[in-house]
């Protein structure tokens, strides 16, 4: 009932140790508390908080306008309802090494399992579109050892996202991923690889985890588990898709609507009130006050 039972430092601890097994972690992206408890439900092993997700929700584009209160607010939101680990999108830091430090400081206090940072020029835009920027290796570097020197949790994941594979080749990815490793990042997520070659050979160069970015209509082939797996991916995001999936759906209604004058037809694809009160719980709340849910849905 309300929110999850199992406290944020457990979560963290319970990820790093899962983490550590080696076993494919999958972390859908959650686009609001609902989502990510549909996630926990079908039995996933994380949810992620896309920073283009939060953009879009606002009805803005992906391009370094949102803000740490916007973010930390929405991540705060979606991880207490769910027992899984949240990991959490922080741009850049929103700022210098100094803003990193308090990004990382009100992320944990969001109850977040990690954050990664990524090292694109502020204002940064989607890690697949063409025209980035990265900034140099000095503060590239010093962003990630202000992140891993504020955290106060030691099981908070500190993640390093690299951009400069799209600008620099990969051998400029797989030098920066070592060096933003010995500044004390926990994973490195390589941003828009071409190849499960390219994933193994970052990979290979580093004694960390690493993350691949499934997100459709990007510059990734859209890899199986298997298939990531083998290559010794250890954490898989789909940052955008049900969103996506849930834009695509909420488009189609409203042009039957729009075109037939009702949402009769639709109404078979729709969750139904049962699903949704079962996702929410209803029940629980009825042992608390029968008063607050004392009546049967209809199936």
């Amino acid at each position: 009932m309300l929110y999850a039972s199992t406290p944020a430092h457990e979560k963290r601890r319970l990820f790093r140790e899962r983490l550590a097994a080696g076993e494919l972690l999958r972390f859908p992206g959650a686009f609001n508390p609902l989502s990510a408890k549909l996630i926990q439900d079908k039995g996933f092993e994380g949810v992620y908080i896309s920073g283009a997700v939060i953009s879009a929700d606002l009805g803005l584009p992906d391009i370094g306008l949102t803000t740490l209160t916007e973010v930390a607010t929405r991540a705060q939101q979606i991880a207490r309802m769910t027992e899984l680990p949240a990991l959490v999108d922080a741009d850049t830091g929103f700022g210098e090494p100094m803003n990193v430090a308090r990004t990382v400081q009100t992320l944990e206090d969001a109850g977040v399992a990690g954050l990664h940072i990524e090292d694109q020029v502020n204002p940064k835009r989607c890690g697949h579109l063409d025209g980035k920027a990265v900034v140099d290796e000095d503060t590239a570097i010093k962003r990630i050892r202000a992140a891993a020197d504020a955290r106060r949790d030691p099981n908070l994941l500190i993640m390093a996202r690299t951009d400069i594979r799209g600008i620099d080749g990969l051998q400029a990815a797989i030098d920066r991923s070592k060096q933003l490793v010995d500044a004390g990042a926990d994973a490195i997520f390589p941003e828009a690889m071409t190849s499960l070659e390219e994933f193994e050979a970052v990979r290979n160069a580093v004694d960390v985890p690493i993350l691949a970015n499934m997100t459709e209509f990007g510059k990734s082939e859209l890899f199986t588990n298997e298939q990531l797996a083998n290559v010794g991916v250890n954490i898989v995001i789909y940052p955008v898709s049900l969103l996506r999936l849930a834009m695509g759906a909420a488009e189609r209604g409203l042009d039957t609507l729009v075109a037939g004058g009702t949402l009769q037809p639709e109404v078979g694809s729709m969750q139904t009130r049962a699903r949704l009160y079962e996702l929410l719980d209803y029940e629980a709340y009825n042992s608390f006050d029968s008063s607050i849910y004392n009546f049967k849905v209809q199936s």
